[in-house]
Order: C-alpha cells, then sequence, then structure tokens
C-alpha cells in the first residue's frame, strides 16, 4: 500500500477554527466508526479538545463486530467522560445522545444553580473523521433536516451552530489526520470510506480487505457471495462481479 496523504485545505481551516471556538462549548462530543474504534479517532484533535468534557459516541454499532468492539473500547472507554454505541438511523438513538449530553453536562447545570441561573443550553462541539455520521446525528437530535448529509468524505465544509431544543451544536467539517504514522491506519480509513476514494489505489485495498477477511471472517464471502476460496484474488473479484451483475462473464473483466 502507498502512501496515503489527503488534507485538502478546507480541513486545516477547519482545525483552526476549533481552537478558537472549543473554548465556547461546555461538551466535546466525538463521533467514532465502531467497525474502527482507534483508527477513527485523530489523535491531532487531542491538543485542542484536551480539557473538554469528551462523550465518545461510536456510531454504526449495527454494522460491527459487536464481540471485538466490546474488547477495543474497554481499552480507551477511561478516556471520556461517557462513551456509548448506537445505530444513528434508529429513532432511539436520539435519547441515548440526549441523556449522554445531560449526564456529562450536569456539571455546567450545577454552576448555574450555585449562582442562581436559570439553566442555559449546553453546548456541544460535534466533531470526528469524515463520513462517520456527525451530520445524520445532528439529524436525528432535531428529528428533522439540520444538516446536509452525503456518504462521501468532505461533505461538510463550514462550521455552523444549530440549536437542538436544551442543546446548542456546533457542526464542524470532518478533519483526518495531515498523516500517518501507521500505513494500516490509512488504509482502514480508506475502506470505510473516510478518504477520497478517487486518490486511491483500488485494488491494493481490495486485496488488502480480502487477507484480512481469510484471517478473521474466511466465511463471510461463503455467506454472503457462495465463494469459498480466497487465494486468487482476481478470480475472487472477477466472481463478486459476476454475483453482482456488474460484468455478464469473466471475457468482460
Amino acid at each position: 500500500m502507498k502512501d496515503i496523504h489527503w488534507f485538502p485545505g478546507h480541513m486545516n481551516k477547519a482545525m483552526n477554527e476549533m481552537k478558537e471556538k472549543v473554548s465556547l462549548v461546555d461538551i466535546v462530543l466525538i463521533v467514532l466508526d465502531a467497525r474502527a474504534p482507534f483508527s477513527s479517532f485523530n489523535k491531532n484533535l487531542n491538543s485542542i479538545i484536551n480539557n473538554k468534557r469528551k462523550i465518545a459516541v461510536f456510531s454504526k454499532y449495527d454494522l460491527c463486530d459487536k464481540d471485538f468492539f466490546m474488547q477495543q473500547i474497554e481499552q480507551i472507554k477511561n478516556k471520556f467522560d461517557d462513551v456509548i454505541y448506537i445505530d444513528i438511523l434508529n429513532p432511539s438513538s436520539k435519547k441515548l445522545i440526549c441523556n449522554s449530553i445531560n449526564k456529562v453536562g450536569e456539571y455546567k447545570r450545577q454552576k448555574e444553580r450555585a449562582r442562581g441561573m436559570k439553566p442555559q443550553p449546553i453546548r456541544v462541539m460535534v466533531i470526528g473523521i469524515p463520513n462517520v455520521g456527525k451530520s445524520s446525528l445532528i439529524n436525528r437530535l432535531g428529528s428533522k433536516k439540520l444538516a446536509g448529509v452525503a456518504n462521501r468524505p468532505a461533505f461538510t465544509r463550514g462550521d455552523k451552530w444549530i440549536n437542538v431544543k436544551d442543546f446548542i451544536l456546533l457542526d464542524t467539517p470532518g478533519v483526518l489526520p495531515m498523516s500517518y504514522e501507521d500505513k494500516k491506519v490509512a488504509t482502514i480509513l480508506a475502506l470505510l470510506g473516510s478518504i477520497k476514494e478517487d486518490i486511491l489505489p483500488s485494488t491494493d485495498l481490495t486485496i488488502y480487505l480480502l487477507d484480512y477477511f481469510k484471517k478473521y471472517y474466511p466465511n463471510i464471502l461463503l455467506n454472503r457471495y457462495g465463494i469459498n476460496h480466497i487465494n486468487d484474488y482476481y478470480q475472487v473479484m472477477k466472481d463478486i462481479a459476476l454475483k453482482r451483475g456488474i460484468i455478464i462473464n469473466n471475457e468482460d473483466y
């Protein structure tokens, strides 16, 4: 796998704006992909959000290997003030997110009561790498379309404040690391759709994914496509293309 570098100018701008506005919020809500709990966290953001109360929301929990996921979050959950895992498309996720924000934001309520103030909306900065579901989460909280959604990285370009009942959310663009010490992380993010696909070596990504299936999920292609071999990578790709109707016969490949 070749080096992958994708850090458009708007991401650098987004980082600078986060630095400017993080002091205005009470909580940072970090949206992560449950299929890649470690790889989907941009460690470069630690210096920006380090002193804030933090909630980790693992999206796409319905798509992950749940046993593996639970093992992984045991290693990182103490880094956050609360951890929840959800299927954002499920309406019940709204209650989980709201309960978490209220729980972590209780310190703000205590300060307000001590000062004799009326409760003020809890201000939440929503951050994450591209294509993890930040906008879908905001729309779920608002029960209507408040943020644009697209299944491609770099769809959200500028930050914006959004009022949602007891909360004020700051939606921010997805930001990736400027570079990757571990190429495996970049590969995983590419497979999840967090890196723009037209700059990636698709064949290398496919081979990496097939190797992963072969090692950890040897029956996954058998169950999905009736393919019981992962030795000849190009033949597997042809067989999948045939099953999906992308090609009619091997000669068309």
